[in-house]
């Protein structure tokens, strides 16, 4: 199992999520390309897909572009909220499963006091 988390900037809730090259292991072969779609079960059991995509030149910098900006504007997503993905090899599947979690940012009087997972069912 592999889990990449990230609280959310400006830039993840209004263009692509910033992916950690490390977690790209993780995702399906882009089989000599610079893109891979794969798809992720979030907490209400709605499936989304997402593409990632790396440059074609130079540090690679993984995105996820194509499907990213739905889940966002349907998560209500604002910057500080967290995203987490976890990837889970199915030893009888030829691919990773994959769970996508949304997570609000709770703060109390100015200060964050954690994160409260959104479990609304999800229409694109």
């Amino acid at each position: 199992m592999t889990t990449f988390s990230k609280i959310l900037s400006k830039t993840d809730t209004s263009k692509a999520l910033s992916v950690p090259t490390k977690y790209l292991k993780s995702l399906p072969s882009f089989k000599g390309g610079h893109a891979a779609s794969f798809q992720a079960m979030d907490e209400s059991g709605f499936v989304w897909t997402f593409q990632c995509s790396t440059r074609q030149k130079g540090h690679p910098k993984p995105v996820l572009s194509k499907g990213w900006l739905s889940f966002v504007r349907n998560k209500k997503l604002k910057v500080g909220d967290k995203i987490k993905f976890i990837s889970v090899l199915d030893q009888t599947a030829a691919t990773p499963f994959y769970r996508v979690r949304a997570e609000k940012e709770i703060r109390i009087f100015g200060a964050i006091f954690g994160y409260s997972p959104i479990i609304a069912p999800s229409i694109p």
